[in-house]
C-alpha cells in the first residue's frame, strides 16, 4: 500500500574506513567528518549538486514528508504538541551537512572547528556577521544558551543524544568550546555542530518548554509568512538573510515561498496535486503511484511523474510490538505475529509488485547482517552467549516467504503452535486464553486510513488462529499522544537510520529510552546486550568496526522479534507540475527538492498555456 514518510531524524550517509584520529587534530578546519577526509577544500565555492546561478523566485505548494496530518505548535524542540513541518528553515546551525558525503559538515554560523587531539572537546570560531532575522547579532552566548536549554528542556531524543556533552562555554563573543565526557565521544563534535542556534534574548521572554503559535525568532533563510493551525503554513525567503552568499548556501533556497498544506485524507491530497492546487507531492502509496496519475496532464508532460534514486538506508518501517505489555514479553508470541503477515500476497494484490520485503533494521545498506556471523562479529557476540538466543549465531532471522496466493496455512499453523507453546490455550469461544482466562486481544493503532486494506486482512488471519485482533483508526493528534506515551499494543512507524549511526541509536533501542516518553523505542527494547553493542558502534574507530557492530546488533534485534517488518523501495516517487528546474546532479543522500530546485518562469508560462514545448519538458538543468 504505502511507504510511511520518515518521522524524525533524516539519514546522514555512508562512512569512510579511516581512523577518527584523522579529524581529532588540534588545528581549525572548515568542516568535520567522522571517519574521512573532507571532499570540499577550504576555498570551495559551492556544493557540486547545486546550480550556483539558479534564479530566485516563485513558490511551491507541497506536502510535508513527516507523516503529519495536522499541527498545533511552532515549537519543534519539545515533546509537547504536534509541530508544523518546515520549521528547520528558520534556524541556522554552526555547521551544515553536505548531502553528497556520508557525514561531513561545513561551516555556516561557525567558520571553523578545532577538535582537541584527545577528542574530548571541540572549539568553534563564529562568523561575526551572523545575525538573527530581527537584526540582532548571533554570538557565542546564543550558542551556549541553545545547548543548555535543549539538553535541559528539549525533546528527550535531543537531550539523550547530548548526555555526554558536559558543557558549552563562551570563550569570547565569537568562540565556543564544547567539552565531552566518557569514551564514546566520536560523533559528538558533529552532533553539537548541527544543533540549531536559538536566540537567548528571545527566550528570555518566551517560555521554551511550552507549545506556542508565535513564530519563533531564527537566523535561517526563511521566516514564517502566515499559517492556519492544522491547515497550512507558508514560509517566505529572507532577502536580508545574512548567510545567503556563503559557499554552503550558494545555489540553495531558491524559492521565494514554500507552503505546506495539510490533508486528513491521502486521496484528497492526491486530487489536490492532480487539480493543480498542490505543486509537488512525494507519493508514498503504491496504488496511487501505479494508477492514480493516469490522467492527460501526465501523458502531456504538464504533470511530471519521476522516480529519483535514494541511496540512504531504506528505513525501518513495520508494525512495532509494545513489549512493555505482558502479552508481548514472550518472543514466541512476537514471532507468531510475524508468521501470520503475508507480505507476498500484499505486494501482489495491493502494492502492484513495487516493493521489496524489509528484513533488516539496516535494510539497503552494508550494515545489514547476512550469512553466519563473521569472526569479528563473533568476537562481539560470544561474551554474551549465555544471554542470547541460539539463532543469533546462525543465519539471521528472515521473515517467511509465501507464494502470494493468500494460502498461508502452513505459517498460520506454525504461528498457532508457537502461541500455544507460549501458554495461550484454545477456549470454547475459538480464541486463545492465558491461565487467567484472559483472551489474547491485540489492537493495531493507526492514523492513516489507507492502511486499512493492509492491516484488516492481517487481523482476519490472526483471528483464524485464535487472536482477537482489531484495527483502530484515530486522529493524528491522538495517535501522536498515545505513541509518545507508549499507550498502544502495536503501532505502525518508519524510522530512517543514519549510515553513520551513533549515539542516537540509544533512543531507538536503548534501555533508558524504553522508559522515556517520546523516545523512538516504541517496542520497549530493554536489553543490556543491545546497550553494550550500541556502545561498540559509538566507539568504532573505523568503518569496518562500525559495520561489524551494526551487523551484530541487527542479528540480536532480528532474533528478538520486536516488530513485523514492512517493505521498502530505494527511490523517491515525485509528482510535480512542470514549472520547476533541478540541477544536473542530485545530491546522493537527499532528494534535494526544496534545497536545490528552482522556479522556471518559461516552463510556468508554457504550462499555463496548456502547451508545453519540448524545451519545457522535465529534464535536469545542465551545469
Amino acid at each position: 500500500m504505502t511507504l510511511l514518510p520518515v518521522t524524525f531524524l533524516t539519514a546522514l550517509a555512508l562512512l569512510f574506513s579511516v581512523s577518527f584520529a584523522r579529524i581529532a587534530s588540534a588545528e581549525p578546519r572548515h568542516g568535520l567528518s567522522v571517519f574521512g577526509e573532507l571532499k570540499y577544500p577550504a576555498d570551495f565555492q559551492h556544493f557540486d549538486y547545486v546550480n550556483a546561478d539558479a534564479p530566485k523566485g516563485g513558490r511551491m505548494v507541497t506536502m510535508g514528508t513527516g507523516g503529519a496530518n495536522t499541527f498545533d505548535t511552532l515549537n519543534q524542540f519539545i515533546l509537547k504538541g504536534d509541530a508544523a513541518q518546515g520549521l528547520d528553515l528558520l534556524f541556522d546551525a554552526l555547521m551544515v551537512r553536505a548531502q553528497d558525503e556520508p557525514d561531513a559538515v561545513y561551516g555556516l554560523v561557525a567558520k571553523s572547528a578545532d577538535v582537541a587531539p584527545d577528542g574530548m572537546s571541540v572549539t568553534f570560531k563564529l562568523r561575526p556577521e551572523a545575525k538573527f532575522s530581527d537584526g540582532s547579532p548571533l554570538t557565542a552566548e546564543d550558542v551556549v544558551f541553545s545547548f543548555g536549554i535543549l539538553k535541559e528542556k528539549g525533546h528527550p531524543a535531543i537531550s539523550m543524544t547530548l548526555r555526554d556533552v558536559v558543557s558549552a562555554e563562551a570563550l569570547d563573543k565569537e568562540t565556543v568550546r564544547y567539552t565531552f565526557k566518557g569514551t564514546l565521544v566520536r560523533d559528538l563534535p558533529i552532533t553539537v555542530a548541527q544543533l540549531p542556534v536559538l536566540s537567548k534574548a528571545y527566550y528570555a521572554t518566551q517560555p521554551f518548554e511550552e507549545t506556542s503559535l508565535k513564530p519563533p525568532l531564527g537566523s535561517g533563510p526563511y521566516k514564517i509568512k502566515s499559517f492556519n493551525p492544522g491547515t497550512d503554513i507558508t514560509y517566505t525567503r529572507r532577502e536580508d538573510y545574512w548567510a545567503k552568499d556563503l559557499p554552503v548556501n550558494r545555489g540553495r533556497y531558491n524559492l521565494d515561498e514554500i507552503r505546506y498544506d495539510y490533508y486528513r485524507d491521502r486521496n484528497i491530497e492526491l486530487e489536490a496535486v492532480k487539480s493543480g492546487n498542490m505543486d509537488l507531492r512525494e507519493e508514498f502509496s503504491s496504488i496511487s503511484w501505479a494508477t492514480g496519475y493516469n490522467i492527460p496532464a501526465v501523458t502531456e508532460g504538464r504533470l511530471v511523474k519521476v522516480s529519483l534514486p535514494d541511496d540512504r538506508p531504506s528505513g525501518a518501517q513495520g508494525y512495532f510490538l509494545n513489549t512493555r505489555r505482558d502479552k508481548f514479553k514472550d518472543p514466541r508470541v512476537r514471532q507468531a505475529l510475524d508468521l501470520v503477515f503475508d507480505f507476498e500476497w500484499s505486494n501482489k494484490k495491493l502494492f502492484y509488485g513495487l516493493y521489496k520485503r524489509t528484513t533488516s533494521y539496516f535494510e539497503n545498506s552494508d550494515m545489514k547482517a547476512t550469512g553466519k556471523p563473521s569472526p569479528e562479529e563473533l568476537a562481539l557476540l560470544e561474551p554474551y552467549k549465555d544471554k542470547l538466543a541460539s539463532e543469533v549465531f546462525d543465519e539471521p532471522y528472515t521473515p517467511p516467504v509465501t507464494d502470494g496466493s493468500g494460502n498461508n496455512r502452513d505459517n498460520l499453523k506454525k504461528a498457532r503452535d508457537l502461541l500455544i507453546a507460549a501458554g495461550w490455550k484454545p477456549g470454547s469461544d475459538n480464541f486463545l486464553h492465558n491461565d487467567k482466562g484472559e483472551r489474547l486481544t491485540i489492537e493495531f493503532l493507526d492514523f492513516e486510513a489507507m492502511f486499512e486494506r493492509i492491516t484488516v486482512p492481517y487481523t482476519e488471519n490472526l483471528k483464524r488462529i485464535g487472536v482477537d485482533a482489531s484495527w483502530r483508526l484515530v486522529d493524528p493528534a491522538q495517535y501522536e499522544r498515545r505513541v509518545k506515551a507508549f499507550d498502544f499494543d502495536i503501532a505502525t512507524q518508519r524510522y530512517s537510520l543514519r549510515l553513520t549511526p551513533g549515539i542516537e541509536m540509544r533512543s531507538y533501542w536503548g534501555s533508558e529510552a524504553a522508559k522515556t516518553d517520546g523516545s523512538f523505542n516504541l517496542a520497549g527494547i530493554s536489553d543490556p546486550v543491545i546497550d553494550a553493542l550500541v556502545d561498540k558502534v559509538v566507539a568504532a574507530k573505523s568503518r569496518a568496526e562500525l559495520v561489524t557492530a551494526t551487523r551484530s546488533i541487527d542479528r540480536v534485534l532480528r532474533a528478538g522479534h520486536y516488530w513485523v517488518p514492512h517493505w521498502y523501495k530505494a527511490s523517491y516517487g515525485i509528482a510535480y507540475w512542470n514549472k520547476y528546474a533541478r540541477p544536473a546532479v542530485q545530491p546522493k543522500y537527499d532528494a534535494g527538492i526544496l534545497d536545490t530546485w528552482w522556479y522556471d518562469p518559461a516552463k510556468a508560462a508554457a504550462l499555463s498555456s496548456g502547451k508545453p514545448t519540448a524545451q519545457t519538458q522535465e529534464q535536469p538543468a545542465k551545469p
